[in-house]
């Protein structure tokens, strides 16, 4: 009798929770947006004031908010009793490439989500067909994300002839013929110290024959 009891009390209170105000949402928290308008947000997330928490699907709202091109990731929370948390992961981009339209910006990913004026220190991407289709181009991105932080800051212009002939443009007017991504690790040991060097054109693209210019 005591198990049928809990039984239903059990079941009345998920009613509640389901259909009556009790567990209702009350306040939605948007963390993370800062190059998205925080309204764009709230728009995609369909969450009507006064619907239960156990209604929400946190998947499905999440979905569309990463249908913002600007937004990498987004996750949903309830927080109870009355709290739905959205944290948004925006794109950032580590290159770009011009265009009559503009300034196309990709991120980590090689993903293209913007035009609009790149941010400051972001370095310039030229090759021949530039985009996120493009094997080329993520080769380049690739190839950012492999350099050692000390040399990527110093990067104005990353020119990509092909996925194995790849030279970074430093802001001093120097060059390193980085090649591919092969033999990435040895590449990030030995291109330091080799800028210390005198010369303008510094070739790591046999990282066990290095030469200066």
């Amino acid at each position: 009798m005591w198990g049928l009891l809990s039984v239903c009390v059990l079941a009345v209170l998920c009613v509640i929770a389901w259909f009556t105000p009790a567990l209702s949402v009350r306040t939605v928290r948007i963390e993370g947006a800062v190059a998205v308008p925080e309204q764009q947000v709230r728009d995609l997330l369909e969450i009507p004031s006064g619907r239960s928490m156990l209604r929400i699907d946190t998947n499905a709202v999440a979905r569309r908010v990463v249908s913002i091109p600007k937004v990498r990731s987004a996750r949903v929370q309830r927080i109870f009793p009355s709290t739905v948390r959205v944290t948004v992961v925006e794109r950032a981009a580590v290159l770009y490439y011009d265009s009559p339209q503009g300034a196309h910006l990709l991120d980590a990913d090689g993903v293209e989500f913007a035009v609009e004026p790149a941010p400051i220190g972001v370095p310039k991407l030229v090759t021949g067909h530039p985009g996120g289709a493009d094997p080329v181009t993520a080769a380049a991105v690739a190839i950012l994300a492999i350099v050692p932080p000390a040399l990527a800051v110093q990067v104005s212009e990353v020119a990509a002839r092909s996925i194995s002939d790849i030279s970074l443009n430093l802001k001093d007017g120097r060059t390193v013929l980085w090649g591919g991504s092969n033999d990435a690790e040895r590449k990030a040991a030995v291109v330091l110290p080799l800028l210390t060097r005198p010369g303008t054109v510094f070739d790591v693209s046999s990282p066990n024959l290095v030469t200066v210019k």
